[in-house]
């Protein structure tokens, strides 16, 4: 196994990515889907982990919540910000947080919140071990001190998950 590596100040993993709302992306409300957004999510958290890890592939092992609080419109911007809050072993727990920005007029707001959870995957398809993080601004710091928490629910839904598996049937829904 190898050494521990040395810790990573948050904005090490910071990755903003900012793109213009496409009338391809609309649902019919004239607002973007949410598939759309949540594409968007998971591929700069996946590349937020990366970067901490420093490894070639990390695999989203969950998605606690994406919390849609504004809707984005044709004439927004999206920009997705994404940054590692908390380390385990081999996880990272990643926070998005997405700004809309209308274009004609510059306001900016939140128009939506995820936390997920990577494993960074070594050469040989077996987790490794990920540096911890060193938070910095305020916001980190908060994100940090809370994850404690977060990563206990997580648990607790993992094992209600497992639990509801079991009285799921795998056959084919003529079958039945």
């Amino acid at each position: 196994m190898s050494a521990v590596k040395e810790a990573i100040k948050t904005r090490e993993s910071r990755i903003v990515h900012t793109d213009q709302v496409l009338s391809c992306d609309l649902n019919n409300y004239q607002t973007l889907f949410g598939g759309v957004l949540m594409k968007k999510i998971d591929s700069a958290a996946c590349l937020s982990a990366r970067r901490h890890s420093r490894v070639k592939q990390c695999v989203t092992a969950s998605t606690d919540s994406i919390d849609f609080l504004d809707s984005i419109r044709e004439t927004d911007s999206v920009c997705v910000e994404s940054f590692v809050t908390y380390t385990g072993r081999t996880s990272m727990e990643v926070f998005c947080k997405v700004i809309a920005e209308d274009i004609g007029t510059g306001e900016r707001r939140i128009a939506a919140t995820a936390f997920l959870t990577f494993v960074a995957i070594g050469e040989d398809k077996k987790p490794v071990e990920v540096p911890d993080v060193i938070p910095e601004t305020e916001e980190e710091k908060f994100l940090f001190e809370t994850a404690k928490d977060r990563a206990e629910m997580r648990k607790i839904r993992r094992t209600k998950s497992k639990e509801l598996a079991e009285y799921m049937t795998l056959k084919k829904p003529w079958d039945r």
